[in-house]
């Protein structure tokens, strides 16, 4: 676990970035695979979207995490807001900010957002797996002590270490890795089947959401509640109460155009009969 991979004379180069920029790198080179054999093009984009995507979402990660678990401290600490690199990155506010930012590019360019969405989403939640390895060598996103002997002991330099010393804590963000490889699966199964357009961009957004919100009875980083929840535990149950009902929407929505698709077609039979 180190946060600095090397210097270049006083300046550092830190894993956070690094992993960050991996991630982005690995998520982008996902999707340019998964959209060029979709085979209507789409990949051409991928450049410019991931960019786009991958500043807002980065933007809407910090000030996610500012804004709803930590303001306590930035509240008096305002230049600190774009220090990011000390840790302090919420995923649900960069995947918000970064779905926003990926509908205005994609309208921009007049391309079908749910079903490039669909596409994109195996590949968005490898980029956020690989995104917790940058948290794990940072020491933030951390659990709470285990109680026991067994867990992560951070380095002195770590948020982790200055919260709870050198007591071992729970692996949140390891877990919350290896289960995103789980979905990310999952998803290209998934896709792989007969689906209502939109659906597996919606899977996505209900499977993270669900391990996230069990994660976060492990996590320590910060432990303000409402409601007996964590605010990622909340926005976690709305996102899934909505996923649920646009799942079975655009299920619906699928069959209704299937059934009247059938419907055109036999009446357009009938009429060339008569004919």
């Amino acid at each position: 676990m180190h946060q600095y991979l090397f210097f270049i004379g006083d300046f550092p180069i830190r894993a956070y970035g690094a992993m960050l920029a991996l991630a982005i790198l690995c998520g982008a080179s996902v999707a340019y695979v998964l959209l060029k054999k979709d085979g209507r093009g789409w990949h051409e984009h991928i450049v410019d979207f991931s960019i786009t995507v991958a500043v807002a979402g980065l933007i809407g990660a910090r000030l996610w995490d500012v804004f709803f678990f930590d303001w306590d401290y930035y509240g008096n600490h305002l230049l600190e807001i774009p220090f990011v690199w000390q840790g302090g990155m919420a995923i649900q506010g960069g995947v918000v900010l970064g779905t926003i930012a990926g509908y205005w590019y994609l309208r921009k360019n007049k391309i079908d957002f749910w079903a490039f969405a669909d596409i994109f989403a195996p590949a968005l939640i490898l980029a956020q797996s690989v995104g917790r390895m940058a948290n794990l060598l940072n020491g933030d996103a951390f659990g709470h002590p285990t109680g026991g002997n067994f867990g992560i002991i951070y380095p002195e330099s770590t948020l982790a270490y200055r919260t709870y010393g050198n007591q071992p804590l729970w692996p949140a963000e390891v877990w919350e890795g290896q289960i995103d490889i789980l979905i990310f699966v999952a998803l290209l199964l998934f896709s792989s089947f007969k689906h209502a357009k939109g659906q597996v961009f919606i899977l996505y957004a209900i499977l993270y959401s669900s391990a996230r919100f069990c994660l976060e009875f492990l996590r320590g980083d910060y432990v303000d509640l409402t409601l007996g929840l964590k605010s990622a535990q909340m926005t976690s149950v709305i996102v899934i109460v909505i996923g649920i009902i646009l799942f079975i929407y655009l299920g619906y929505l699928e069959k209704k155009q299937l059934l009247a698709t059938e419907t055109a077609t036999v009446q357009n039979t009938k009429k060339h009969k008569r004919k």
